[in-house]
């Protein structure tokens, strides 16, 4: 073999690996990746070893699966930021908003936190601002209960025995089996809701919005003051949102 077309070979040896780590839907290790490519195992971990001392993967907690990493998290996040594959999403967020007329936005799940990524604002002078960038808990927020719900359910599991469930309104729920019983409703209906949970005063609906093999890869939300909408009003909205959101995933 040339000089050349071994080092082909083991970049798209390298792209493999990192494909298959960045879209499993949950962390997996080297002996995973074996039955799963024609790779051999020498190669493997030889590959692996590089991935991680260049921070394109990271090790979970026990030290055996893999998980992106943080360089790979920036490119990741870099690529949907930029502003000429950002304008066909702006377009589809703001004749939401327009419609709606009340604040739509777009999230994404960063570990355990879910993180505000693109939001076109209305002109009323009472409204909720959030900056695209915020991070938000998963367990009182109608876009981090989807994300919770409709995760594998193991995962769901090591998640809220990790995170801290706390009270940021009287309304929020602060028990694991309550929680999970919500979760599993917000699951069959593919629609979850913030009724005052985050902020007092403040309601909200959100869809998923789904790669092309079916994964829930963001979610499109609608947030509102309480003084003007009611959980039922938004609801009003969920078939636009289903069909905005649906139009959103070739964008993403």
């Amino acid at each position: 073999m040339s000089k050349d077309n071994a080092t082909n070979t083991t970049l798209l040896r390298a792209i493999s690996l990192l494909e298959e780590i960045a879209t499993a839907e949950h962390s997996i290790s080297a002996a995973d990746l074996d039955k799963r490519l024609d790779i051999p195992k020498p190669t493997i971990h030889r590959l692996l070893k590089q991935l991680e001392e260049q921070q394109l993967i990271s090790r979970d907690l026990d030290g055996r699966h893999l998980l992106p990493g943080p360089r790979m998290h920036r490119m990741a996040m870099g690529t949907l930021a930029n502003e000429s594959l950002k304008a066909p999403r702006r377009m589809l967020l703001e004749r939401l908003a327009k419609e709606v007329g009340e604040t739509c936005n777009l999230t994404l799940l960063d570990g355990h936190q879910l993180l505000y990524y693109d939001r076109v604002e209305t002109n009323w002078p009472v409204r909720i601002q959030l900056a695209p960038g915020s991070r938000l808990p998963l367990h009182c927020t109608a876009s981090g209960k989807l994300f919770l719900a409709l995760m594998p359910p193991h995962r769901r599991r090591d998640l809220l025995s990790s995170l801290p469930l706390e009270a940021h309104t009287p309304y929020t729920l602060t028990s694991a089996s309550a929680l999970e019983e919500q979760l599993g409703q917000i699951a069959r209906n593919r629609l979850s809701t913030d009724n005052e949970e985050f902020i007092q005063g403040m309601v909200a609906i959100a869809v998923p919005i789904f790669d092309q093999v079916g994964h829930m890869q963001a979610t499109l939300a609608i947030h509102a003051p309480r003084l003007r909408h009611s959980i039922e009003s938004l609801m009003e909205w969920a078939p636009l949102m289903r069909q905005i959101a649906s139009e959103l995933e070739e964008t993403l």
